[in-house]
C-alpha cells in the first residue's frame, strides 16, 4: 500500500467519524460508555478533531 492509497483511506475513517458525532449533535444521540453519560461537549470537541485530521489527510493525499 503506497502512501497516497494510506492517506485516503484515513482521511475517509475520520470523515465518517466526524459525520456520526455531527449526526450525534444534531439528533442528540446519547452516548454511554460504561454507564457513564457522555457530555455533548465531548462529541463536539472529537468532531473538530476528528474533521481537522480527515482534512490533513486529504491534504496530504496530493
Amino acid at each position: 500500500m503506497n502512501q497516497k492509497i494510506f492517506n485516503t483511506l484515513a482521511g475517509m475513517v475520520f470523515l465518517a467519524v466526524a459525520i456520526l458525532h455531527l449526526c450525534r449533535f444534531f439528533f442528540r444521540w446519547d452516548a454511554i460508555i460504561g454507564g457513564w453519560v457522555v457530555p455533548m461537549g465531548v462529541s463536539v470537541l472529537a468532531l473538530v478533531l476528528s474533521g481537522y485530521l480527515a482534512y490533513s489527510a486529504f491534504k496530504l493525499r496530493r
